[in-house]
């Protein structure tokens, strides 16, 4: 029995260990999918965070470039109302007087310049004529006295220098061009040393003018003033054939690296600074090399506010075949002085332009005459060949002059095509013209 007894012990204690040890077993098992269901929650879990901290860095960076972008135009739009100020305080000072220097020769057809001259000039105190002959053509001075004797505010002096210039035969065929020079050195120095003028608007003889042309010299005149970087004022446009300019926008007027002359104001501190330097000959291509005139701009209009009728002149009316007739004379008075022009001001006008041109949809010189789109766009060139196809085929004058394209301002050239802006513009990073174009 009590053996038995024992193997029932033995028995229920091992019925019991085994009971035991399967549950036991059971308890360290069963965990295990909620181990695996933990991790991949945890998981989960980690990767909503890391989705959340991107979306935050997101929204970060999206919050601190328009911070960004609110800074900096804001800081622009500070730039742009103290140039405002700056300019409307600058344009409130006492009137100017504006001579204008009519460059004269042989041409009995002065007579038309100098009409319109008169018709148009609002102000005789503010805007003396003075005219200054060379050649000694008599006829030509019998014109010019008619209007001398009737108004004295309208004067005339005589180039005294008319000797021959001495050249070598391949220069002999340039000789007007040397007489042409050495009678603006005379001209120039007459007014600004012998008068004493502080500025002058120069004109040639053989130029029809706007209704606007003295409204268009007084109102920019400040920008000389205010600007050290604009050198003159000029109200020609070498692109400015109808066609090729908004006809609807006779205010607009843009910088230009290129010297546009045919109607120019110059300062009597430019004139001293250039006159010690000034050229036998070409001069008007002289001032187109920036080294001449420091890398400075002139102003220049959207349409042109002078016309030249001279056919004939030095350059045979070649120059007046191929372009000059083409070009669109302004019909449109616009009161200048009334405008704000500082946008024209470069530490304003710079990255505008640039912000703008290159902000714009490509579109090849083919699709612009095409009529493909519509809208402002940006046609680039990347040489001075792709340039010339670009111009031609748009129908630009493209020519350079010490590497700078007509018109162009920071190697930018506008237009107007069809009924929208196009602008010729570099495709790479533009730092300055290369002399070895054209």
């Amino acid at each position: 029995m009590r053996f038995n007894l024992r193997k029932i012990i033995v028995f229920c204690i091992a019925v019991l260990t085994l009971w035991f040890v399967l549950m036991y077993s059971s308890l360290f098992v069963s965990p295990q999918p909620n181990r695996q269901n933990n991790v991949l929650e945890l998981e989960k879990r980690i990767e909503g965070i890391r989705n959340q901290l991107d979306d935050q860095v997101k929204q970060s960076n999206s919050l601190l470039s328009k911070v960004q972008k609110q800074l900096k135009k804001t800081k622009h739009d500070k730039t742009v109302q103290k140039t405002q100020d700056a300019y409307d305080d600058q344009n409130s000072v006492s009137r100017p007087i504006l001579p204008v220097l009519v460059i004269a020769c042989d041409r009995i057809t002065i007579k038309r310049c100098l009409d319109n001259l008169v018709k148009f000039r609002p102000d005789k105190e503010t805007f003396p004529i003075i005219i200054s002959q060379d050649c000694g053509h008599n006829a030509t001075y019998q014109v010019i006295k008619t209007f001398t004797d009737a108004d004295p505010t309208i004067n005339v002096v005589k180039q005294p220098d008319l000797s021959d210039i001495p050249l070598s035969k391949p220069k002999v065929k340039f000789k007007g061009y040397y007489k042409i020079a050495r009678h603006y050195r005379f001209a120039l120095n007459y007014v600004f040393n012998t008068l004493g003028h502080e500025a002058v608007i120069i004109v040639e003889d053989d130029l029809d003018i706007s209704a606007d042309f003295y409204e268009y010299f007084l109102g920019t005149y400040p920008l000389l003033l205010k600007d050290p970087s604009i050198w003159c004022i000029s109200a020609w446009n070498d692109n400015g054939k109808n066609g090729l300019i908004d006809l609807s926008r006779p205010e607009l007027l843009h910088r230009t690296d290129f010297f546009p002359g045919l109607g120019w104001t110059l300062r009597r501190e430019t004139w001293l600074d250039l006159e010690p330097h000034w050229p036998e000959a070409f001069f008007d291509d002289w001032l187109r090399d920036p080294v001449n005139t420091n890398g400075r701009a002139c102003i220049r209009p959207e349409i042109s506010r002078t016309y030249s009728f001279g056919k004939v002149g030095v350059s045979k009316g070649l120059f007046f075949d191929l372009h000059l007739r083409y070009m669109q004379l302004n019909m449109e008075f616009v009161e200048f002085t009334k405008l704000n022009l500082s946008y024209l001001l470069k530490e304003v006008y710079d990255d505008a332009l640039t912000s703008e041109v290159y902000s714009l949809p490509e579109l090849s010189a083919e699709d612009v005459m095409s009529n493909i789109g519509s809208g402002p766009v940006r046609v680039p060139y990347s040489n001075a060949k792709s340039y010339q196809r670009a111009a031609k085929k748009l129908g630009l004058m493209d020519d350079f002059r010490s590497g700078i394209p007509r018109t162009a301002y920071r190697g930018i050239v506008s237009c107007f095509i069809k009924g929208r802006s196009v602008y010729l513009a570099p495709n790479y990073e533009w730092t300055k013209y290369d002399p070895n174009w054209g």
